[in-house]
């Protein structure tokens, strides 16, 4: 073809016009909902009028081509019109490749086998959830055929477990286990509904997760337990028979095992669990309560959750003296918020906004870590001695 020359149409260019219609799910749906076939009509660029003349042996090719690959009305139909006049004769032209069966279909693209897997797919779905998530992505669902079974079997495995309060480690369906629901939570969970996240992927299904441990460093004074420090499970804390006066939360477990616990009082590591749930405590409802976090938008995020239960929390370290103080400390914060947080103080909702606004630099944060221990034992809001 000539250089600059329109470019003509292939076989492929029907074959790339009814790709979509496979890729976007539109011709699985209308096989398995016995509808008929909105006919899939191809405009097929060609030569003009003008070109038979000087052109009659690549038109002839082209038409030969267009034939060929409709396999004698097996892939497509052809519509033809009529062009040309005194000098060249008048000449059939392809206009438009016409699909509108979905055998057709089938073998323009070559996806019978992929059909017969999207139909056993279909068959074996064993209620209208799955049946409508097939549905709402068919050609991705056929990438898990290979697999079907087994993810039907863990699926109704853990339909039927739901609230059961069961751990995942339980599941005694033949052929999958742990390991299998675990890689592919994803799909699971968009099969049953729910959360693709790990820990809430088990808890909206009301199975059991793995429990969490808060550590806890008590006063010598606390009886009747003569021990410095307890691991508990979150949910047992009010079972914990303890009554303290003070109470220091800090996110950092070297802070931790290093800060002074408070006189009648405890040192509680908050790490990376959810404080809200330790907010419920209710010997903190009681107690004077300190919280110390990282200086950065987030420490003051983990605040804010915290007073959501424990309103009277008050926070140390975590101002603007002692940021200014350390700068020759400071580090970056990876993926900072930018969260509205009504429950922060006037001095706090100040470093709050510096930080969100780069005032001093771009993400900065200063790790508890990090700061001065000589510092931090001259302002420590609590009697430790």
């Amino acid at each position: 073809m000539a250089a600059g020359a329109r470019r003509w149409a292939t076989p492929e260019t029907v074959r790339d016009k009814v790709r979509r219609r496979w890729d976007d799910g539109t011709l699985l749906r209308t096989l398995a909902e016995d509808q008929p076939v909105a006919p899939i009509e191809v405009p097929l660029a060609g030569p003009r009028a003008s070109e038979i003349g000087d052109r009659l042996g690549e038109i002839q090719d082209w038409i030969g081509a267009l034939e060929a690959g409709s396999r004698g009305g097996a892939r497509y139909e052809l519509r033809y019109k009529t062009i040309g006049g005194r000098a060249v004769g008048r000449n059939q032209i392809p206009t438009h490749a016409v699909v509108s069966r979905l055998a057709q279909a089938w073998d323009l693209l070559g996806v019978r086998a992929q059909v017969v897997a999207f139909e056993q797919m279909m068959l074996s779905a064993p209620d209208q959830r799955v049946r409508e998530w097939v549905l709402a992505r068919p050609v991705p669902a056929l990438g898990h055929h290979a697999e079907w079974s087994q993810l039907l079997t863990a699926y109704r495995w853990l339909d039927a477990a739901r609230g059961s309060g069961k751990y995942l480690r339980q599941i005694d369906a033949p052929g999958v286990d742990t390991k299998f629901v675990e890689a592919r939570r994803s799909v699971l969970a968009d099969l049953l509904g729910v959360s693709r996240q790990a820990g809430p992927f088990l808890t909206d299904l009301g199975l059991r997760t793995k429990p969490e441990h808060v550590r806890i460093r008590l006063a010598a004074s606390i009886a009747p337990i003569p021990v410095s420090e307890l691991s508990v499970r979150v949910g047992e804390l009010d079972d914990l028979d303890v009554r303290f006066t003070t109470a220091v939360v800090v996110e950092n477990e070297i802070t931790y095992l290093t800060l002074p616990v408070p006189a009648d009082g405890v040192v509680i590591w908050g790490k990376g669990f959810d404080v809200a749930r330790l907010g419920r405590w209710a010997a903190l409802q009681e107690a004077e309560v300190h919280y110390w976090g990282d200086l950065d938008t987030h420490g003051f995020a983990i605040l804010h959750r915290l007073r959501t239960h424990l309103p009277h929390t008050r926070s140390f370290l975590m101002d603007s003296e002692t940021l200014h103080a350390h700068r020759d400390r400071w580090g970056r914060e990876n993926s900072p918020t930018n969260a509205t947080l009504d429950l922060l103080t006037a001095g706090e909702a100040a470093v709050y906004d510096d930080l969100v606004s780069d005032r001093f630099g771009e993400q900065v944060r200063l790790e508890q870590e990090r700061v001065n221990w000589a510092w931090t034992l001259d302002r420590l809001p609590y009697d430790w001695s």
